[in-house]
């Protein structure tokens, strides 16, 4: 049922009916909690604060304790006990975040238990997910959470019709189960219904659905335990996207594996590939995204600059145009966008969080998915900043809904 099927302009509709993507939760360095062991990373570590939210509504997702859509950013309600958060990663439908004490919280759309709380109620404020603790990071699937514990294992919970549990079975969890036979892990990551996960010696391994080729294991058999990438080594970084990986490498390239049917690997081609290929004329690079419903992979140089390849028919590659691109073009910095520290991705939309802390977004903007109120036309073909965000330290983009974390230590 929750095989990818790109929503085009025409579908909006459905998805805001309920009609059921990264991200990766954020990190910075100073004094917090040694969580981390010689197995495992330490804890995610920002100056704690609030989280704030905007865009489509229609399941809580926004986490303020309505439904009600919102085109500038409402802070997620801290009255369940969200409070001192340190991360936040997205979903589909649902928000997700850690706080400073190693604990995850979650929100919004829960039909398949994707908040971990041993429901399937949907909440539209955050809900602790149930029996984790120690958890440095955390990613959303199309109906699925993911956390990082500090030992370096994996866990796991929400829908499993493909084994995107890695638990070795095809059995739905509304509450944490552990990914099987991973170690050592140090970044997770989810498209779809698709997980991945980076060791600490650069491999990267994957489970789930793999219909198009996106284990990157040389078959498109879905797997319900992980499976080794081939030919992958030495990589720093993960992102899942729509029906593709993504691996950064210590050298600064970037490899991508899966469907291509929009040019989403990035390597001038539209042949889907079971196994990783070379993005091209991309160098220098220190971190990537990819959106999970939309067919666009993103990637953020050393110099600050954003670049994107793939689906463009909303604007989500930023270059002012809306042209699909095969390979990387730079999203256009003339409005605002330079000194970019990460990057994110939506459905249909481009997140950046630049050095001043302040939040940049382009693309699709038909729930105020950009943050800075509804448009004609609904959407942007450049970056525009969001609305009322200043000293922001991470950035996550969900379906139709973005999400940042604002720093409160210096104020």
């Amino acid at each position: 049922m929750f095989r990818r099927r790109r929503l085009g302009l025409g579908m909006v509709a459905l998805a805001a009916a309920g009609i059921v993507a990264l991200p990766t939760a954020a990190t910075a360095a100073t004094a917090a909690p040694a969580w981390g062991t010689a197995s495992g990373p330490g804890p995610l570590v920002a100056g704690p604060g609030p989280a704030w939210s905007w865009g489509y509504n229609g399941l809580g997702q926004l986490g303020n304790g309505t439904t009600a859509n919102s085109a500038v950013p409402v802070r997620v309600s801290g009255l369940t006990g969200l409070t001192q958060v340190v991360g936040i990663a997205a979903g589909r439908y649902a928000g997700y975040a850690v706080r400073r004490d190693g604990t995850a919280w979650s929100w919004g759309y829960n039909a398949y238990g994707q908040l971990g709380n041993g429901t399937t109620a949907n909440s539209s404020v955050p809900v602790r997910v149930s029996g984790l603790t120690r958890i440095v990071a955390l990613a959303g699937g199309s109906v699925n959470g993911y956390a990082l514990r500090g030992d370096g294992s994996v866990w796991s919970w929400g829908y499993n019709n493909y084994g995107q549990l890695g638990n070795g079975t095809t059995t739905s969890s509304r509450v944490p189960v552990r990914v099987v036979g991973l170690t050592r892990v140090i970044a997770i990551a989810s498209g779809g219904a698709t997980a991945y996960a980076l060791r600490e010696d650069g491999t990267v391994w994957a489970w789930g659905d793999n219909d198009e080729g996106q284990l990157g294991n040389g078959t498109t058999a879905s797997s319900p335990l992980p499976v080794r990438i081939i030919g992958l080594s030495g990589v720093r970084a993960i992102a899942g996207g729509q029906e593709a990986g993504y691996a950064l490498r210590r050298d600064g390239t970037i490899w991508a594996w899966g469907a291509n049917d929009e040019g989403q690997l990035g390597n001038g081609t539209i042949v889907s590939s079971t196994v990783p290929v070379a993005v091209r004329n991309l160098t220098g690079v220190t971190a990537i995204a990819a959106s999970s419903e939309g067919a666009s992979g993103y990637a953020l140089r050393g110099d600050g600059t954003a670049w994107a390849w793939g689906l463009n028919n909303t604007g989500q590659l930023g270059n002012g145009t809306d042209d699909t691109s095969l390979v990387p073009v730079q999203v256009n910095g003339t409005t605002g966008l330079v000194g970019v520290t990460a990057i994110s991705a939506g459905s249909f939309s481009g997140y950046a969080l630049r050095q001043d802390g302040t939040v940049w977004a382009w693309g699709s903007n038909f729930f105020g998915q950009l943050g800075r109120g509804l448009t004609t036309p609904p959407y942007s073909l450049l970056p525009v900043r969001v609305s009322g965000i200043a000293r922001a330290e991470a950035v996550a983009g969900g379906g139709f809904s973005g999400y940042t974390l604002v720093n409160t230590w210096d104020r």
